[in-house]
């Protein structure tokens, strides 16, 4: 039978009740496994980082009680996932993490790197400095097929259990300082629902200390989950693939969204907002010919005006022969937010793109494929902080 991972936090939670150990040094144990070992591997180029992974020896972490000794040792792994390679991009921007799962299968993370001193959003400063951004996976596949995303290519292989999903920040940490987390990798992460709250539960307490702004989680609209979000996560930054402001396209190029039609995910929407009191951020797909006309851009403009949006236009990203579809021009991206903007004063951005280079850019997520070729799922906006601007 394979072990947990520590960070399954329900499973130790159990076992420590069980053995009537004290839940309050969890989080010790947690930060011993996140500082114990540093990945050594500094370098900016591409990296198989098999080697580097050291065991670590429960009996080294001190002031625990005896009797969870032998308790972690005979239930619990520090780690059940391994860094397999990291790959970063030319301009050292972009690092994408391929993990591997204790069952053998393989989920991919993306860390973006930040820096919003330079320039101004939307005609405002940016605060701060450099900051990271984690993109992770909640799902080994998904089951949402969008026809214009790889990881759809690869159908559904499993979900992730909490303690995978926090494994990726785990990993990413010895990589980088991480910020912000969204939940923008491989998977739909309303569809491992149970598992999603548990791990953002543990990335917001110690020894993590994520703030619930700093974390968002992305849907294509999983109506009864978002109606159930806000309660078991308040505070979170909600982000909807819509793709399409009419159904008959949205069910053309995101076929499960035949299962939720848009008039009922308006609605669960225009709940969640009334609730959280937050902006939502709409993700919109630019894909030649299909949605990105000024037609289009008027029937979305009628379809959110009523809402506190942002809308993120997303350059397209060729999948190589897994796509039917072009990217939309330069300029009929920039006539779609003056549209949005102009006409309905809905603050519009173009996500920027990063990490094309190692295939780690947004819709280019999957493993495994015929020619090998491991691609990644990433960015938004010019940060997801950006949503509270």
């Amino acid at each position: 039978m394979s072990m947990k991972s520590i960070f399954d936090a329900k499973e130790v939670r159990s076992e420590f009740e069980k053995a009537s150990i004290n839940a309050s040094f969890i989080p010790l144990i947690w930060k011993h496994v996140i500082t114990h070992h540093q990945n050594p591997n500094n370098t900016n180029t591409n990296t198989n980082t098999n080697t580097i992974t050291t065991a670590i020896d429960w009996c080294e972490i001190p002031s625990l009680p005896s009797a969870a000794y032998s308790l972690l040792a005979s239930k619990f792994k520090p780690l059940t996932t391994t860094l397999h390679s990291l790959h970063r991009s030319s301009d050292g921007v972009t690092t994408k993490l391929l993990i591997k799962l204790q069952n053998g299968s393989f989920v991919e993370a993306v860390v973006m790197k930040y820096d919003t001193r330079l320039g101004k959003y939307d005609g405002k400063p940016r605060p701060g400095g450099p900051r990271s951004t984690l993109c992770v996976s909640s799902q080994v596949g998904c089951k949402m097929g969008c026809s214009f995303c790889a990881t759809g290519s690869m159908g559904f292989k499993n979900n992730l259990s909490s303690g995978e999903i926090v494994e990726q920040l785990v990993h990413a940490s010895r990589v980088d300082s991480i910020r912000n987390v969204v939940f923008m990798g491989m998977g739909e992460p309303l569809n491992n629902y149970a598992a999603l709250v548990d791990a953002i539960r543990v990335m917001l307490g110690s020894p993590f200390q994520l703030s619930p702004r700093r974390i968002t989680v992305s849907t294509v609209g999983i109506v009864h989950a978002i109606n159930k979000l806000h309660n078991d996560l308040p505070g979170l930054n909600l982000a909807v693939s819509l793709h399409a402001p009419v159904q008959d396209i949205r069910c053309q190029i995101m076929p499960a969204a035949r299962a939720f039609p848009l008039e009922k995910l308006m609605d669960a929407l225009q709940q969640y907002q009334k609730i959280s009191q937050q902006k939502i951020l709409i993700e919109y797909i630019m894909l030649d010919g299909v949605n990105d006309g000024e037609q289009h851009a008027h029937l979305l403009g009628k379809l959110l005006e009523t809402f506190q949006v942002i809308v993120n236009l997303i350059p397209f990203n060729p999948i190589g022969t897994l796509s039917q579809f072009r990217t939309s021009s330069e300029e009929g991206v920039s006539r779609f937010q003056k549209i949005l903007r102009g006409t309905y004063n809905i603050r519009t951005t173009i996500r920027k793109q990063m990490g094309q280079d190692i295939s780690g850019a947004c819709g280019q997520l999957v493993v495994n494929l015929p020619d090998k070729k491991s691609i990644g799922n990433s960015s938004l906006l010019p940060d997801i902080e950006d949503l509270h601007l």
